[in-house]
């Protein structure tokens, strides 16, 4: 007789190989498959390029706040081994998977999140100052991503090769995808600035916050991200101003034209 299989222990030992094996590996796997959908109509080729630069945006976002907390003293993301490009640690089913599947089905744009890097506060030097640096490295990756996307469309000579380009669904792919992925870097970037807890820009608030108030806001923390994700899916005209004046913005300074 054979012993029973033990799912748990088997689960963990799958992981721990999956977490082995070189970070690149995924990334191949991943885009490989993000390819083959597209080649079997499953998706647009907007669509797969918003989902090919969702993940390693949402990473670099989180990835830097633990290296932020890092260098002020805090070693839980380190310890947690989230510190690493490898995208396994830093999948979310909710948020890096449900989110963005339900958000392409109901607005045909994916949008998402990886799982947020743990940050010990009370181990981070100067704590309330150090909380609020750590909590916007994360918009501050995703921008400075947008300025490296920007400069290569700069080097790649995208506003010369304008004119030459019937319309924006016949551009190169390679032009759409740094345009693509420029733009949700800005709309991750100012996504999280929004002074709602517990996104990035919440940090702001806790930092002038009275210390007497913090009970009284930890505990609206506690409930707010539910009200985010309900604002983000339900309230698409309350997004859609702010959404399109960026986009027009992003596309005047991309093709050096109006939008």
């Amino acid at each position: 007789m054979t012993a029973p299989t033990d799912w748990t222990t088997l689960g963990r030992a799958l992981s721990v190989r999956a977490n082995r094996a070189p970070f690149w590996v995924w990334y191949v796997v991943f885009f490989g498959g993000l390819t083959i959908a597209h080649d079997l109509g499953w998706m647009t080729l907007s669509t797969t390029v918003w989902f090919g630069a969702l993940i390693p945006s949402a990473i670099a976002h989180e990835v830097s706040h633990g290296v932020v907390a890092l260098a002020f003293g805090d070693t839980t993301a380190k310890r947690a081994g989230r510190l690493t490009a490898n995208p396994l640690p830093h999948i979310s089913l909710g948020a890096t998977v449900i989110l963005p599947i339900v958000c392409a089905l109901t607005f045909g744009v994916p949008f998402g999140a990886a799982k947020p890097v743990p940050v010990n506060v009370s181990n981070l030097r100067n704590t309330r100052n150090a909380s609020v640096y750590v909590a916007l490295a994360g918009p501050a990756t995703n921008l400075v991503i947008l300025g490296l996307l920007y400069g290569a469309s700069i080097l790649a000579g995208v506003h010369a090769l304008v004119p030459s380009i019937a319309s924006f669904e016949t551009q190169p792919t390679w032009m759409l995808v740094l345009f693509e992925a420029g733009f949700l870097n800005l709309l991750l970037a100012l996504f999280n600035l929004l002074p709602i807890p517990p996104l990035d820009g919440s940090a702001v608030i806790e930092r002038i916050l009275p210390d007497r108030a913090m009970p009284r806001y930890f505990q609206i923390r506690q409930i707010a991200f539910p009200l985010v994700i309900v604002v983000v899916l339900l309230g698409r005209n309350l997004l859609a101003w702010p959404e399109l004046h960026l986009f027009r913005w992003w596309f005047a300074a991309f093709y050096g034209t109006g939008a």
